[in-house]
């Protein structure tokens, strides 16, 4: 469970770093800027996680090559946006995050069930009407 200062800065590096992603570092990337889906903070708040969306941007190994590959310059330019707000800028650890593809797998696993339909109204039998559960014994009426 995250404190609350821990999920406030968490918001905060999460905005300023899709920032730096857009506005400053987009010549890194080959294709689209990566999405950031969240950011996990430690409870020192001297090491973030930050999990990569690739939904957009193609390959998300590629991606994350490339984002790794630049973090030096990422964090830099996170540090020339955060650094009036925090004293100390986290060590920045990039992840995929997996959970759309985990999202259509489910979708995909729903889909193939096969369930059968239940019974409609119009197949019941008129002479023998199904039972309705009795909510107390008879024992309880005397």
């Amino acid at each position: 469970m995250e404190s609350k200062r821990q999920q406030k800065f968490a918001s905060l590096l999460q905005q300023e770093l899709a920032t730096v992603f857009q506005r400053d570092v987009p010549h890194l990337f080959t294709g689209l800027a990566p999405g950031i889906s969240t950011i996990r903070v430690s409870p020192d708040l001297g090491t973030a996680r930050v999990y990569l969306s690739a939904l957009l941007a193609g390959s998300g190994e590629q991606l994350l090559e490339q984002v790794r590959d630049n973090e030096k310059a990422i964090r830099m330019a996170l540090a020339k946006r955060v650094r009036q707000q925090v004293r100390v800028v986290p060590a920045l650890q990039f992840f995929l995050d997996d959970s759309a593809a985990y999202a259509a797998r489910m979708d995909e696993v729903f889909g193939s069930l096969s369930i059968p339909s239940p019974p409609s109204e119009d197949d019941s039998d008129p002479q023998n009407p199904p039972k309705r559960p009795r909510l107390y014994s008879d024992e309880d009426e005397k």
